[in-house]
């Protein structure tokens, strides 16, 4: 797994992708016209993930530890 470093603040790689509100979403007629519309489709997602190593995939054990760490939060 790759390690990020967040001891200079907030995870830089978040910001790099727009978000969307439901309006727009809905007024592009719903979610798989939506993605159409800003050209993105389940093909070429399914694609990308399938170019992906093992190591950009957290394991079962890092999703157990997150999963504690964010009941501990609540």
């Amino acid at each position: 797994m790759r390690k990020v470093d967040l001891s200079k603040g907030a995870d830089t790689n978040f910001l790099k992708f727009k978000s969307y509100s439901v309006d727009q979403i809905m007024a592009a007629d719903g979610t798989t016209k939506f993605e159409n519309k800003i050209g993105k489709n389940p093909e070429n997602i399914i694609k990308r993930l399938e170019k992906l190593s093992k190591e950009d995939f957290i394991t079962d054990e890092e999703v157990e530890t997150a999963l504690k760490m964010l009941k501990a939060s609540k």
